[in-house]
């Protein structure tokens, strides 16, 4: 499935992911947070129960919202819940050891709403366990809402409401343009499933060529992971690289061979 947008305004560009949702209700007051915000994009991956959008408790928690719950999309892994998008962002508490860099809502509202390019996910996960580490890492910022330290539990819906509620104020208020990175011309941003794709290729030649040792990899490929997702990687620099890479595995293989 295709879920690649074209309209410039956020509320067309912004995507709400659920990860492992584990209460109807939940999801359901979910999508009524986006809608009171002015957004309809929600995806589900792998909730807990497949009919989720159709039980009693889900539209009773929306409460107006069904038309978000009838149009939401239930998918199989969070690579189709990302498919189309060149941004992603996951919520959690809980700070990880190779994450990628930590942004406050705010600040990644502005973001969103001063680059029309970004096709962007919010991820969030399930009401137990969170997003697991692997799910973090595949995103380009981690975000943490600022909470009072002594107790900073958040139910997921309400989660969900802060973000949509600063992502549509940047949106309202013409929001200031965040610090850039510009250089002069910049490309199309790379799609994080081609971003997978190099990593995946980059991998096979360290490996290759002995930099990493696959029954010990330690954390070299979290540490790498989180370096490029500093750098908003465009089309071209993934191209670029994965170029490098296809150079190392040639060079290596007639190495072999002689």
């Amino acid at each position: 499935m295709n879920l690649a947008k074209t309209n410039t305004s956020l509320f067309k560009r912004l995507r709400f992911v659920l990860v492992e949702t584990s209460s109807p209700g939940n999801v359901g007051a979910a999508a009524r947070a986006i809608k009171t915000m002015g957004f309809s994009e929600l995806i589900l991956v792998n909730p807990r129960f497949p009919d989720v959008l159709q039980r009693e408790e889900a539209i009773a928690f929306a409460s107006g919202a069904q038309d978000i719950l009838a149009s939401a999309k239930i998918v199989d892994s969070v690579e189709q819940a990302l498919d189309g998008c060149n941004f992603a962002a996951a919520l959690s508490a809980r700070l990880r050891e190779f994450s990628p860099p930590l942004a406050a809502p705010r600040a990644l509202a502005a973001q969103l709403a001063a680059d029309a390019s970004l096709n962007a996910a919010v991820l969030f996960g399930s009401e137990r366990y969170g997003l697991p580490n692997e799910v973090v890492e595949k995103c380009n910022v981690l975000l943490n809402i600022p909470a009072n330290p002594d107790y900073s539990s958040l139910n997921l819906a309400q989660a969900v409401q802060v973000l949509a509620y600063e992502c549509r104020v940047a949106v309202m208020e013409d929001a200031p343009l965040p610090l850039s990175n510009e250089v002069g011309f910049q490309g199309n941003s790379a799609s994080l499933s081609d971003i997978d794709g190099m990593f995946a290729h980059l991998e096979k030649a360290l490996i290759e060529i002995e930099f990493l040792d696959p029954a010990s990899p330690k954390k070299l490929m979290p540490r790498l992971k989180r370096l490029f997702s500093r750098a908003h990687l465009e089309t071209e620099e993934v191209n670029i690289l994965r170029g490098i890479a296809s150079q190392i595995l040639t060079k290596r293989r007639r190495l072999d061979r002689s």
